[in-house]
């Protein structure tokens, strides 16, 4: 679905949307803290009563100075509304209480990317995360996840389980519709995944690929859930371009995976999982597009991640269009068999080898 972006603004909108822009990362703050030091909860609780400067400021224990700034900053932000001296939560003010979308946002943009974004430029000069550098000293964020300090790690996979685990449930019936006895879950993260299919489908094994790190934590949770015994681990770093796929499965699973690579680095995965699929095996690619978002919240939020792949996760890689899958599909020799369509923020297709027959 392609989207046209028109300028509609007037003159005095646009530069309302610019001083937005020049002080966002100080009104991001001002919003986090309205939200953590509980201002935001507790006007919720007065309802339309609302709550004065100084009901507020007893209520969190803050300064009447403190609470004067943040709530002026509400107002700017349209969080909250002023009627003679008593503060109203607005429905803006509510999602950022209540939305589970914006709390995980909110808290991944404050710990895993706020310092990083510091570095932005440097790391679209240079093509690598130089931002990474704040939480450690890895190439890729990958190689650190198990290494993370909290709360950044939680907010880390906060935000990537939120934007995959409940998918998972309406994309297993087109997996597991074509009957496949073993699946490999290329970037199987901590094994969410291969857990969904193990409870959903007694006879199906999978093998797990990631990297060792996220490989042990994914081996801790599926002996848990107790499918230690259908559950395969195969250790490789896929930017590794003599790191080979497992043969063997009858179905290929990649979720939000290939985002994490380079378009380069994407056709040689896709062209190394294209060189171990039989004409049966068909492989099943999960992301979320940008040109494919129903909601300008959603499309918003999805461009926005690319901006963390650049300073924080590897440098490199960013949230595709459709086009531009597609295109490293062709390149690496596979076609989509079913474009099976959105599911929320996602878009499931089903690919096989372009030489195979029907």
């Amino acid at each position: 679905m392609r989207r046209r972006f028109p300028d509609t603004l007037s003159p005095l909108e646009a530069r309302y949307a610019a001083q937005k822009l020049a002080f966002g990362p100080m009104m991001f703050q001002a919003a986090r803290v309205l939200r953590s030091c509980g201002a935001l909860e507790h006007l919720r609780t007065c309802g339309q009563t609302g709550a004065s400067v100084e009901e507020l400021a007893e209520a969190v224990g803050l300064t009447l100075y403190a609470v004067r700034t943040l709530t002026e900053a509400g107002l700017a932000a349209e969080m909250l509304l002023e009627d003679s001296g008593r503060f109203q939560l607005t429905r803006v003010g509510y999602l950022v209480l209540r939305d589970p979308m914006t709390g995980v946002n909110i808290d991944f943009v404050h710990d895993v990317c706020y310092r990083p974004m510091f570095h932005f430029e440097q790391a679209l000069r240079e093509a690598r995360p130089a931002g990474l550098q704040e939480h450690g000293d890895w190439n890729t964020v990958y190689e650190g996840l198990s290494e993370l300090p909290e709360p950044i790690r939680e907010s880390w996979f906060a935000f990537d389980h939120f934007y995959s685990d409940g998918v998972f449930e309406r994309a297993l019936p087109h997996v597991l519709a074509q009957t496949p006895a073993r699946i490999l879950d290329v970037g199987g993260n901590t094994g969410k995944f291969a857990i969904a299919v193990c409870r959903a489908a007694c006879h199906v094994n999978v093998t797990i690929v990631d990297l060792p790190g996220q490989l042990a934590v994914a081996a801790e949770r599926v002996a848990s859930a107790g499918f230690a015994d259908r559950v395969e681990r195969h250790a490789a770093d896929m930017l590794d371009l003599r790191a080979e796929l497992p043969t063997g499965h009858d179905a290929i699973w990649m979720s939000q995976f290939l985002d994490c690579f380079s378009e380069p680095e994407i056709v040689s995965i896709l062209a190394r999982a294209a060189a171990v699929m039989t004409p049966a095996a068909r492989l099943y690619i999960l992301e979320t597009y940008w040109d494919r978002q129903v909601h300008d919240a959603a499309r918003f939020s999805v461009i926005n991640t690319s901006l963390y792949f650049t300073a924080v996760a590897n440098g490199n890689s960013k949230m595709l269009s459709a086009d531009r899958m597609r295109a490293c599909l062709d390149a690496a020799g596979l076609e989509i068999e079913c474009d099976i369509g959105e599911l929320g923020y996602h878009t499931l297709w089903r690919c096989r080898r372009a030489d195979h027959p029907v």
